[in-house]
């Protein structure tokens, strides 16, 4: 699974510009600690959990195969996010950071999200052909070429821009991206609801995290709630993201394409420096 983390680009001038139009806040860190055994279904009914043991319980894995292939199956989407991700202090105070995600996406190649925090709004367009991001209140944008799918704009957009795409692990759900291998511990924590969604919540481990998800039971297995914890940060900083979806959304081709607004003021996206493998060599 590909984790969420924080983007920042900071430079001087029409640089700093684009600072302000593509940060966003994530986080993507990464450690090996010993993975606790999950517990049975039936101890977690009763209340009964412990951390004595590890296990990667098959069930709990099939139900994340099950739930990309759904959610790879959707032709079309609007998804609603309320997302908090807590900001550890240089002090270690923890502080939660609130946004809100609208996306809407028609696969393979459109895509609308409007992201809204306190301090500002963004905009993602996505046409098939073009990718702009939009900053409303200060008007400054940036477009580039895009490639053919949703999944490849996403990976050029990291690649070459460090720029992550809303919600992006949606898309990666159940692709070679998301290694089942990497999950050291798995298991089933019982029924739950989520906005009056009746779910299955489970549990997971990997190098340097702990996250639960709730997927909805039925026939339309689709992430309800997915909470990441970060182990290798001491005060243990948490991601949260409840989603509210549906299927039928209404749009039309103009959903996708940026018009320009009078005032606005483009400018461009920087790249990331490629370092060679030769410069890394020097550096030894």
């Amino acid at each position: 699974m590909s984790h969420s983390r924080q983007i920042a680009i900071t430079a001087v001038g029409v640089v700093a510009a684009v600072a302000v139009l593509v940060t966003l806040l994530t986080a993507r860190t990464r450690t090996r600690p010993v993975a606790p055994k999950a517990a049975s279904h039936t101890e977690v009914s009763r209340g009964e959990v412990t951390d004595t043991v590890t296990e990667r319980d098959p069930a709990a894995l099939a139900e994340l195969e099950s739930m990309g292939a759904h959610l790879r199956s959707l032709k079309a989407f609007q998804l609603k996010a309320d997302v908090v991700t807590e900001d550890v202090r240089m002090d270690g105070q923890k502080v939660q950071i609130l946004r809100t995600v609208d996306l809407v996406a028609r696969r393979p190649n459109r895509l609308f999200a409007d992201i809204r925090n306190d301090r500002q709004r963004r905009l993602f367009f996505y046409d098939g052909t073009n990718f702009t991001l939009y900053a409303p209140r200060s008007t400054y944008y940036a477009t580039v070429p895009a490639p053919g799918s949703i999944e490849q704009l996403a990976d050029m957009l990291e690649d070459k821009y460090d720029i992550e795409l809303p919600l992006v692990d949606l898309f990666r759900w159940g692709t070679p991206e998301a290694d089942m291998n990497d999950i050291t511990s798995a298991v089933d924590l019982g029924p739950s609801a989520i906005n009056g969604v009746t779910c299955e919540q489970y549990g997971y481990r990997q190098e340097g995290i702990d996250w639960q998800l709730w997927v909805q039971r039925g026939d339309q297995p689709l992430p309800c709630r997915i909470v990441i914890t970060t182990l290798t940060d001491d005060a243990r900083p948490q991601h949260t993201a409840t989603y509210s979806w549906n299927l039928a959304p209404s749009y039309d081709d103009e959903t996708f394409v940026f018009r320009t607004p009078a005032n606005a003021k483009r400018i461009p996206i920087v790249e990331v420096p490629v370092v060679s493998s030769s410069t890394n060599a020097a550096g030894k």
